[in-house]
């Protein structure tokens, strides 16, 4: 769990990185994109462990399944968002759109953050503490 929780730390500190360089400037998309393979990599590894975790103590715990229920529904989408993000700009082609969409990838990745901190990590912590 600390490894993910240090992956939201650099997720922020990029996208801040990004903000300080300027949205619209070269450097701030260089550096947005190059940082997507470590973006989409963590969202894979979040979707991909632990998630399927929860899904299975949800199993045992209807109340936690109707919380699961409703954050991967979101979730979800917010990985949709962010893929959809950098396919829109990986060829680095000017788009009269690319700071407000950066913007809102900025808005999901931290509501994603915020959500998985503040409930979805807890709900695992539980069931780790369970399982002990």
């Amino acid at each position: 769990m600390q490894a993910l929780k240090a992956e939201h730390a650099n997720i922020v500190k990029i996208l801040t990185r990004v903000s300080d360089l300027g949205v619209d400037s070269d450097d701030g998309r260089k550096t947005l994109m190059a940082a997507r393979t470590g973006l989409l990599a963590h969202l894979s590894r979040e979707d991909e462990h632990l998630y399927p975790v929860l899904k299975k103590g949800a199993e045992q715990d209807a109340i936690l399944g109707d919380a699961l229920g409703v954050f991967m529904e979101d979730m979800e989408g917010v990985s949709q968002a962010a893929l959809a993000f950098f396919e829109k700009y990986e060829t680095g082609d000017e788009h009269n759109e690319f700071a407000a969409d950066f913007g809102q990838l900025v808005n999901v990745l931290s509501q994603r953050i915020q959500k998985e901190e503040s409930v979805i990590y807890k709900m695992y912590d539980q069931l780790e503490d369970w399982r002990e």
